[in-house]
């Protein structure tokens, strides 16, 4: 019988590991995105800082561990078997969320998940006890959790919201108001005084939030530290404000990129210092539990687990242990830079592809701020208006300067988010409420990118509807978890040794495959073929640009085509399912760079602006092209789908003597274009009549043969409507190469072939 508990402790200790890796993918968005959306350094730069403040972190936890133990139910009421079971329910669940949000990409609460896997697994422990004994009724589950703290929690988290978000967008709107986007050009006291005020705040929440559980550092410096708040305050604001002055004007340094570091630094300690409890609290407490158990020789259904309710130091090594993990983790964990990706985007000063749909709450919160604004700007002066429009005008981004160097806010707004989000925290810790370090950070961000006025007419709806789902996604966090923990509880209670092997495998399956789907999809991200938009500022330019995008468009286009065949050649719908998912891509790409066509002509050079009309033809036509082969994919799907009679042999036959003549000038098109070669362009125009004869000469059999002998109103309907498409695929095809070949300069030599290029296209799968 006690086999059972040593595997458990086994399982725990490698679900703990686990859990590091995908608790750090996730909280990684919250000291990590104002440096990395600002660039105000290097990102190994960033990186190296962030770790620091991990290891520190990391060593000054040591007293958090505590709410694991007893911060969410009452432990004396419960049996060691009965704790264990809660505990491994916990992590099982845990990492199997977490994980599921970070291959999201969504930034989500450790604290939440762990605080309702905790209640959720102990309400389901405590109502099989309870259903057990007929002294005991429902009402009695109070003696075995703490509902107290768990409302306790819940107030705090609705509070955080909407007070991060409030307060982040009003700082920043004096902030920008003060400093203007030209806060370079500002004399240097207005720096020092502002690096003052934040690098005060930021300190103070290092020594409140981050470092007072540290064992490194004297208990009587923290009681002097803290007893004199206020003095602390005000002599680290003059001594920083100095020494801000000093630095700004004999070294010339940018101490807006320091008031960053520290930052970065600070919430880096503060996360590692109080979250690292989400991670491996519950597994240090298991073997706590176990440690007394084991000495004790008493059953485990008879051993009470009261000893949970004393202090206990956790040891040094495995804080380190920890530690080093989540550095490790930091570095080299792609899903902690998708969810760091997402508070970025969201936050983005500058116009993006936005990845979350607008949604009925999203335009009505909307249409109301417009209202609201219309009614203050309506109390203010004309005088007023103009003043405040000078305070936030944006300075131009240089032409030469690509979009992917472009940073996402700039260092003021970056400052702000680390200062405020420092701020709230440590008010919300000194008075022991209850606050994750998500919640803040992201609200924050998520207020000062709209006091910045990054949330306009063109971006707001898409933006609050992806803060909307991120808040959705933390509440369904909250009841996730506890259903999910509940329903681990119960299944590992009764399942015992089985159980726990069953849902070790499930769990290690899940977490396989979603690292595979999340690596395959990185892959598709980077992938050499995606098509790019131009940035060339003259028309020679754009015509080489844009030759990689059309050898691109055609190269997937006669696979789509090939595959839409061959699948209605087999009937296999998997085939031209998945045939779908590719051209509904191919169709996104290209919606994509429609949508840069406002940002490409502000950049072209004055002479060139009949690259515009080239520009936008060529996109109409590669537009056509995929909605052709778009139409072709879907009917054969719908076709086969709805398992309609199978086309005729001769059809069939007809279909893919077309389709090769099609992947041969396809092929040709896709070559001329790599090797820029503009007479091998011309030697496909002149096909262009016998192309056209040979599909017509395809549509005037199937009519022959339904006049005669066709029977399936279904088959013809299909086929002719491949047939059409087909023409008009061919069409847009040569148009295309028309509209190249005659916009050409005919002075430009042919390029070599761009043999890498080359190869990259044809690594597709």
């Amino acid at each position: 019988m006690e086999n059972i508990y040593v595997y458990m402790l086994a399982a725990l200790a490698f679900l703990a590991i686990a859990d590091l890796v995908v608790g750090v993918s996730n909280d990684a968005v919250n000291f990590l995105n104002s440096a990395i959306g600002s660039k105000a350094v290097s990102f190994r730069t960033i990186m190296i800082v962030a770790s620091i403040g991990v290891a520190v972190g990391a060593l000054s936890s040591s007293g958090m561990m505590e709410v694991a133990r007893k911060g969410i139910f009452n432990p004396g009421q419960f049996m060691f078997s009965e704790i264990m079971v809660i505990f491994t329910a916990v992590m099982l669940t845990d990492i199997l969320l977490l994980d599921f949000f970070n291959t999201l990409g969504l930034p989500t609460s450790t604290t939440v998940s762990i605080v309702f896997e905790l209640l959720g697994a102990s309400v389901c422990v405590a109502l099989i006890k309870i259903s057990a004994d007929n002294s005991q009724t429902l009402f009695d589950i109070t003696n075995y959790i703490n509902n107290e703290k768990a409302i306790e929690i819940i107030l705090g988290i609705l509070l955080s919201v909407v007070v991060a978000f409030t307060i982040g967008a009003l700082i920043q709107f004096v902030s920008r108001l003060l400093l203007s986007f030209k806060f370079e050009s500002k004399p240097s006291w207005y720096g020092a005084i502002f690096s003052g005020f934040a690098v005060t705040s930021i300190m103070y929440f290092i020594l409140i939030k981050g470092l007072k559980n540290a064992t490194f550092l004297s208990s009587d410096l923290l009681d002097n530290l803290t007893s004199n708040t206020y003095a602390v305050i005000a002599v680290s604001f003059a001594f920083w404000t100095i020494l801000s002055y000093v630095i700004i004007t004999a070294t010339k340094s940018n101490i807006y990129k320091l008031i960053i570091i520290v930052g970065t630094f600070a919430l880096a300690v503060a996360f590692a210092g109080n979250d690292l409890v989400n991670f491996i609290g519950v597994p240090i407490a298991a073997y706590n539990s176990y440690e007394a158990w084991s000495i004790s020789g008493v059953l485990p259904d008879n051993f009470s687990m009261e000893i949970l309710a004393a202090k206990v130091r956790t040891q040094p090594y495995l804080l380190l242990l920890a530690g080093l993990v989540m550095v490790l983790t930091l570095w080299f964990s792609s899903k902690a830079k998708a969810v760091v990706k997402t508070s970025v985007d969201l936050s983005r000063q500058d116009d993006i592809k936005e990845r979350f749909e607008p949604n009925f709450l999203s335009r009505n919160i909307v249409r109301l701020s417009i209202g609201l604004s219309d009614s203050f700007n309506n109390l203010l002066s004309e005088k007023g208006k103009a003043a405040i429009e000078r305070q936030f005008k944006k300075i131009p981004i240089p032409p030469t300067i690509k979009a992917q160097d472009v940073p996402a806010f700039d260092l003021v707004r970056a400052s702000v988010n680390l200062m405020v989000a420092s701020v709230l925290i440590s008010i919300a810790t000194s008075m022991k409420l209850p606050l994750s370090t998500t919640y803040v950070t992201f609200m924050v961000a998520m207020g000062t990118s709209l006091a910045d006025r990054a949330w306009g007419s063109e971006s707001a709806v898409y933006r609050v509807a992806g803060v909307l789902n991120v808040i959705g996604g933390w509440f369904f966090t909250a009841i996730s978890a506890f259903v999910a923990a509940a329903i681990m509880a119960y299944i590992l209670y009764y399942g015992k040794g089985y159980a726990l092997v069953g849902l070790l495998v499930l769990a290690i399956v899940l977490l396989i495959r979603n690292y595979l789907s999340h690596r395959k999809k990185s892959k598709i991200l980077r992938a050499e073929d995606s098509l790019k938009k131009s940035e060339s500022s003259s028309i020679q330019g754009v015509i080489h640009e844009s030759a990689d995008n059309i050898a691109n468009v055609v190269k997937r286009g006669n696979k789509i085509y090939s595959q839409a065949i061959n699948g209605l050649a087999t009937q296999n719908l998997a085939v031209l399912k998945k045939n779908k998912k590719q051209v509904e891509k191919l169709s996104n790409e290209i919606d994509d760079l429609r949508d840069n066509i406002f940002y490409f002509i502000k950049n072209l050079e004055e002479p060139s602006l009949s690259a515009s009309n080239f520009y936008i033809n060529i996109l109409s036509y590669l537009q056509d092209f995929a909605q052709s082969l778009e139409y072709i994919s879907k009917v054969s799907h719908k076709h086969v789908n709805n398992n309609h009679k199978r086309l005729k042999f001769s059809q069939i036959r007809e279909l893919k003597e077309l389709d090769s003549e099609l992947e041969a000038v396809f092929e040709d098109v896709k070559q001329a274009f790599l090797s820029r070669s503009f007479e091998q362009i011309g030697d496909v125009i002149a096909r262009k009549n016998e192309l056209f004869d040979l599909v017509m000469l395809k549509i005037q059999k199937q009519v022959e043969r339904t006049r005669d002998e066709e029977s399936s109103p279904k088959n013809t309907t299909l086929y002719f409507g491949i047939l059409s498409e087909t023409r008009d695929l061919l069409t847009e095809t040569m148009n295309l190469l028309e509209e190249y070949y005659n916009s050409h300069d005919s002075e430009i030599e042919p390029a070599t072939i761009n043999v890498e290029n080359d190869n990259a296209i044809d690594s597709e799968e």
